[in-house]
């Protein structure tokens, strides 16, 4: 990663319609944890010549994903959009893991939770090196900030 540091990275994100998001209340604290592990800890260097920060904006809109990133005073930076019929398989699988999950906690021995925790997280990994792969020369991304951008691109394909 080149010029990463304190100046090279996500200080503000902002989920598009983040209001109008339904979901169960697991869902909504692994979608703040994420932001909030994302703005504590991230590697977010853009294509581009801007020293950062950056704002982030994601939204998505006739099932692409649209990362627009602005400067702390809010002007525009750089906007790119990605499909994600990449991912579209992905999404889907980790959210039937995360739905078995749930119910496993509630009635299930710990060791059927464990097992089922670990596909979730392989899927979630698995979903985040797709993520960096199609954000390659857009934008670079440590594996850990690919893994909470994941969750929150998981967020916002509930709803769509």
């Amino acid at each position: 990663m080149t010029e990463t540091g304190p100046r090279r990275r996500v200080v503000r994100i902002d989920l598009e319609d983040a209001a109008s998001l339904r979901q169960s209340a697991e869902a909504e604290q692994e979608r703040a944890v994420a932001i909030f592990d994302l703005l504590e800890e991230n590697e977010f260097t853009p294509a581009i010549e801007h020293p950062g920060p950056y704002h982030l904006s994601l939204a998505v809109a006739e099932n692409r994903l649209v990362f627009d990133i602005r400067d702390t005073d809010d002007q525009p930076v750089y906007k790119f959009i990605l499909s994600l019929t990449p991912l579209r398989r992905i999404i889907k699988e980790y959210f039937d893991v995360c739905e078995s999950y749930y119910a496993a906690i509630k009635n299930s021995s710990l060791s059927q939770i464990e097992a089922i925790d670990m596909g979730r997280r392989g899927l979630h990994n698995e979903g985040s090196e797709i993520l960096r792969d199609r954000l390659a020369g857009k934008v670079e991304v440590d594996f850990g900030t690919a893994r909470r951008l994941f969750t929150l691109i998981c967020a916002l394909h509930m709803k769509t």
